[in-house]
């Protein structure tokens, strides 16, 4: 009996280098159809040289979305401006975009970036434009050895489908397990691989693209600059761009401040080790939060590429990404501290106890969402880490206490003054412990491993160092008492920038 129920369109490409002769007639195409701006490239032609004279030899993988059934980019976005159709392809919607660039930092392939000219996030659709009425990609029309294969995966007769699954295809970074809809034929390992081959001289080289000088763009190709086992070598790549850069990092750092600091105050009423009553509870510490949750708002409305469409983080929110979530964390959490403040004011005080346990918790909450919003990003693998929401937990503590600690010199008892400098001391030695285990343990993959010695032998090893000597000197807050407080916030802010950036460094295509 013949199947004549209709059956979903699922667009797939197949990308045969075997036949890619490197002429780079697709990127232009790409670009004249979808009129991207110089500096950016929804696809290009990435070149390897494989092997040494004189059986060496040029492989060239066609570099683009991998177009993922199960796309992390989707999954981040705050407002829904990256989406996947029913189709199959991961298309976009601009005039939703806020420029948060949580797909980029999501994306395991490198494939989104933020367009210069109207500032919202692009990459490859497979020209859904062209798809929709019956044409072909841009792509696919120009490239002289019909090297680029589009049709519909569901159906058995077209030659994707055979392609797929009558040769030996490949996909780039299955371990990612985002499905993708982009299979390779006859690819070298050392190009679909990221880190397959070196990058020479530092990565000055013919024909790279060069970022400019203090920009956040890192090389790629093994930052150690060893040699592959393959013997391959970059002769044609793009810069790799960090997607977050120094407002990120600061932001991690004032949202500890403000969460820590309320915190710590509630954990120490709840102890008995200062009094409700207490003036750096009751006033110093939901003010203090306040004052550093605003910050955290204007450095992650400053950082969008589109801060005047930050509202619609509430008002078109997709509720799996943590960027939202966050955002709502953030929001209640200012919300009870203010509550909080006024029942202080007004001497409520059950009311006032009440609301600081609820405070205390969104505060917890507001210092370890980050953890789960860095785990979206699925390709920064040093970011991968199971106790990273325990960490940040302990850096707000750390931070919360050195924030408090003047005050309560002014304002609180002396026995006060002791419970907030041994919390300081011991957030510190926690946090230091924590740190070594990172360094210490085993990675579990190469790219969580150059990461860590690109934060702490390579580009940002100067604020790591800081870092670590300052918390170090913090450790001793019971005996140098209010000198300790610089040292704390200081080498906290200067870890977090490491970490952040570090994080970000290691190329993906």
């Amino acid at each position: 009996m013949v199947d004549t129920q209709e059956r979903p369109v699922r667009w797939l490409k197949v990308l045969d280098q075997t036949r890619c002769i490197g002429c780079h007639a697709c990127t232009t195409a790409c670009k004249s159809e979808n009129e991207v701006p110089v500096g950016v490239t929804r696809t290009y032609v990435k070149s390897v040289d494989v092997g040494e004279f004189p059986t060496a030899r040029r492989a060239f993988q066609v570099t683009r979305c991998n177009q993922c059934t199960d796309a992390p980019c989707t999954t981040a976005c705050p407002t829904g401006a990256m989406f996947r159709r029913e189709d199959g392809i991961v298309d976009f919607d601009k005039s939703i975009c806020i420029g948060c660039k949580a797909c980029m930092a999501a994306c395991p392939y490198d494939a989104i970036f933020i367009n210069p000219e109207d500032h919202s996030a692009e990459k490859c659709n497979m020209c859904a434009h062209r798809l929709d009425v019956g044409l072909e990609p841009a792509c696919v029309s120009v490239c002289p050895t019909e090297a680029i294969i589009v049709g519909d995966g569901n159906d058995p007769t077209s030659k994707v489908a055979q392609a797929v699954q009558r040769r030996p295809v490949s996909v780039r970074r299955p371990e990612k397990e985002t499905g993708p809809g982009v299979f390779y034929l006859g690819a070298h390992q050392a190009t679909l691989d990221p880190l397959g081959a070196a990058r020479p001289d530092g990565g000055l080289y013919a024909w790279a693209e060069q970022g400019p000088k203090g920009s956040n763009i890192v090389p790629s190709g093994n930052p150690d600059g060893s040699r592959s086992s393959a013997a391959a070598l970059l002769s044609y790549d793009v810069p790799h761009r960090a997607p977050w850069g120094w407002r990120v990092s600061l932001y991690t750092w004032t949202k500890s401040i403000g969460s820590g600091a309320f915190v710590v105050a509630v954990l120490l009423a709840l102890t008995g080790f200062m009094g409700w009553g207490d003036s750096t509870v009751s006033y110093v510490a939901p003010l203090v939060a306040l004052v550093f949750l605003g910050i955290t708002g204007v450095l992650l409305i400053w950082d969008l590429k589109h801060p005047f469409r930050f509202w619609m983080i509430f008002t078109r929110h997709q509720w799996r990404s943590w960027l939202v979530r966050g955002s709502f964390i953030l929001a209640a959490f200012a919300g009870l501290a203010t509550l909080y403040l006024i029942a202080a004011l007004l001497d409520l005080r059950t009311t006032q106890e009440v609301l600081g346990v609820l405070a205390a918790v969104g505060g917890v909450a507001t210092a370890c969402y980050t953890a789960y919003l860095f785990a979206q990003a699925k390709a920064r693998d040093l970011w991968q880490n199971p106790l990273l929401p325990a960490h940040l937990a302990v850096q707000a503590v750390l931070a919360g206490a050195a924030a408090l600690l003047p005050f309560a010199l002014a304002l609180s008892p002396g026995s006060a003054v002791t419970a907030i400098e041994v919390t300081l001391t011991i957030a510190a030695a926690i946090h230091l412990l924590l740190v070594w285990s990172e360094l210490t343990l085993p990675h579990v993959t190469a790219h969580a491993h150059l990461a860590t010695r690109e934060m702490t032998r390579g580009r940002f090893a100067v604020f790591f160092r800081v870092g670590l000597v300052a918390i170090a000197v913090a450790v001793a807050a019971p005996w140098i008492g209010a000198v300790a407080v610089p040292f704390a916030l200081i080498g906290l802010l200067a870890h977090e920038h490491a970490y952040v950036q570090a994080g970000q460094s290691v190329p993906l295509a």
